[in-house]
């Protein structure tokens, strides 16, 4: 499933690629018919990224909330100079082409029309994301620092923080030196800082290079561009770890396999 940086990079390209412009919206598979037909022909006024969410704002006051899920992919398209694009591959369910540029959505979890309030509901189950300018810091931290949840889960938990996927979980809480299954009461503030200051960083990595990079340059010897697929993490899926050589830990966590060193990050807490 995509992390919170794909989110928030699809939702810059596409403010770039599509607001402002009357687009032509289609379903090919069919299963979006209803929906395309609302708002095809009309003006995007805005694209919103909310942790693994997508909002796509029409000047008629619809909104096309995407959710990619496991399986959800977009395709990006030129329109030719005679306004054609490329024929549908596989089960499209939403098509959109504006001027320049066009895209597929295929096998998203949602993709439908919704008006403000729905999307109000939405946000109103997401934790605080990172990357939004108008994230409460402090309210993640009471969130986190008040709960006897593991952390290891509640990095997992959209409730909790949102955009954090499976692979930051992991590579976060070996930078902040926590352990997976340190629960939130344990944490003092100085961890807790730690924690946010690196899933931050790291998103942010994430949406200027489109990639998951959690290591630092320094460290690896190389630029981020240069970077080879077991150079852009630390302990995720690694048998060792970079910094003491032990073995890297896997175990489950919140029904996801999660990657910790035992000597980087003992479980003990401060209070």
């Amino acid at each position: 499933m995509p992390e919170g940086h794909t989110i928030h990079r699809l939702a810059r390209d596409h403010t770039r690629d599509y607001v402002g412009q009357r687009l032509a919206v289609s379903s090919p598979q069919g299963r979006f018919a209803d929906g395309a037909a609302a708002v095809d022909g009309r003006s995007l006024a805005r694209v919103e990224a909310f942790g693994k969410h997508l909002f796509y704002w029409w000047d008629s006051g619809e909104i096309v909330h995407v959710h990619l899920g496991l399986y959800g992919k977009f395709r990006r398209h030129t329109v030719g100079a005679d306004g054609a694009v490329p024929e549908p591959r596989g089960a499209v369910r939403m098509r959109v082409v504006g001027d320049a540029k066009a895209f597929d959505l295929n096998g998203p979890t949602a993709c439908e029309v919704m008006d403000e309030s729905g999307r109000d509901r939405i946000a109103a189950r997401l934790g605080e994301d990172p990357l939004r300018d108008d994230v409460d810091v402090d309210a993640a931290r009471e969130r986190v620092m008040g709960s006897r949840a593991a952390v290891g889960r509640m990095l997992q938990d959209q409730s909790v923080i949102a955009g954090v996927g499976n692979i930051f979980r992991a590579e976060a809480l070996f930078i902040a030196g926590v352990h997976p299954e340190r629960v939130g009461t344990s944490l003092g503030a100085e961890e807790f800082d730690r924690l946010w200051s690196a899933v931050c960083e790291m998103l942010k990595v994430g949406v200027k290079y489109n990639r998951i990079i959690t290591t630092d340059p320094a460290e690896v010897g190389v630029s981020r561009g240069r970077m080879k697929a077991d150079q852009r993490v630390h302990v995720y899926k690694k048998e060792r770890c970079p910094r003491c050589d032990g073995r890297i830990k896997a175990w489950e966590v919140g029904a996801r396999m999660c990657f910790a060193c035992p000597k980087c990050q003992p479980k003990r807490g401060k209070r």
